[in-house]
């Protein structure tokens, strides 16, 4: 994390990822708070901002661990200082030299798996080594993944595999990605508690069986915001919630204000006839993911802001070319006149997009720039890749 003497807007080259600090904090402090109330250990997803400026200020407001995607995160992470972490991707068998290596570094790195042959190469390949890894068993609690049901006859064949080939049998699982597909409160709410008592399940046909089930792990930002009792529950993961985005916005979980990640642009020209404003934001600088196509409100490549962060209602990011995006009244916004779109956004001006998917959007980056006041205070690292 590089602290830099304040730069103004204005002098950041585009196009350019942008931190809000105080909406990040807000968020963070939301669901720290929550998960206190809850009574549950939290332990945040990294793979959302992949940048350990981020994931300090998580462990700071008291979260415990982190979750990560890719070996390669477990790797930044645990170079940085953190030692507690979860692999929260199912283990093939030659990932497994890798995860012996960061255990062998020092690194608590626990590991995942949700079928029988898996959980046999792990036991295998520790007792091989020596070493007893820490593995959790993946349970699909809603349909949307991957994971065994919390009655598969296979749970617990997969669970004595590693119990009895020698390895830490550490808990169970989940996560309730089909909570992105829904979009009222009641809804989110019933698949939160679906969530809980699928995971509690299969945690209890475990200890039924005679097997360790220490943690029940479960997550996703919409159940985390939604659930209401987490009886059973040691710990709950969640990544997007600490920038959010558009995709989050339309399930019903923040607001337009709450989305702290941005991306600078600049208007480069225009397509007057046509209602356009072009930017020098194209899907590179926001990537491909539209995923708010098939929600209830489409923001094609983002939603458009005044360079200060203000929404501007009815403008988006309608189309996007590798290195240009098209900036135009979203339709059933009304229609402009010709003339309006140049004097609205002349060459030059700058604007804020906020993204479909924080995630994917921030991949497009190698840095963030922090910014509070309106102003840059600090550009932070970020890494990529697997």
């Amino acid at each position: 994390m590089q602290e830099a003497s304040t730069i103004p807007l204005s002098q950041v080259d585009t196009p350019a990822a942008l931190i809000e600090l105080p909406r990040m904090r807000r968020n963070i402090a939301r669901m720290q708070e929550r998960m206190n109330a809850l009574g549950v250990r939290f332990r945040p997803h990294a793979k959302t901002a992949k940048c350990p400026a981020v994931t300090d200020a998580q462990i700071a407001a008291g979260a415990q661990g982190i979750t990560v995607s890719t070996l390669k995160e477990a790797a930044e992470f645990f170079a940085h200082g953190i030692t507690d972490i979860l692999y929260a991707v199912g283990t093939v068998p030659h990932k497994l030299p890798q995860v012996l290596a960061l255990r062998r570094q020092g690194c608590n790195l626990k590991i995942i798996t949700d079928n029988l042959a898996a959980a046999q190469a792990i036991a295998a390949f520790g007792r091989e080594h020596g070493e007893v890894f820490e593995v959790l068993i993946e349970v699909d609690t809603d349909g949307h993944r991957s994971g065994i049901r919390p009655d598969e006859a296979t749970l617990i064949d997969v669970g004595r595999a590693l119990h009895e080939g020698g390895m830490r049998l550490a808990g169970v699982l989940t996560h309730a990605g089909g909570s992105y597909d829904l979009n009222t409160p009641e809804a989110l709410t019933a698949l939160a508690e679906q969530e809980r008592a699928g995971c509690v399940r299969a945690a209890e046909r475990l200890r039924a069986a005679g097997l360790p089930c220490a943690v029940v792990s479960v997550g996703s930002t919409p159940t985390a915001l939604s659930a209401r009792d987490l009886t059973g529950v040691t710990e709950v993961r969640a990544g997007v919630y600490v920038f959010f985005d558009l995709v989050m916005h339309n399930v019903g979980v923040c607001s337009t204000d709450d989305i702290a990640l941005s991306v600078l642009t600049t208007v480069i020209g225009h397509q007057v006839d046509k209602g356009w404003a072009i930017v020098d934001a194209g899907w590179m600088a926001m990537s491909r993911d539209r995923g708010t196509q098939k929600q209830s409100h489409d923001y094609g490549y983002g939603q458009v802001c005044d360079v200060d962060g203000t929404v501007l209602e009815g403008y988006v990011l309608s189309g996007a070319n590798q290195e240009h995006g098209i900036l135009s009244l979203a339709a059933g916004s009304g229609s402009a006149d010709a003339g309006d779109i140049a004097q609205r956004f002349p060459v030059g001006r700058q604007l804020r997009i906020l993204p479909n998917h924080a995630c994917a959007t921030g991949a497009q980056y190698g840095e963030y720039r922090a910014v509070e006041g309106g102003v840059v205070v600090g550009e932070w690292g970020r890494f990529g890749g697997w």
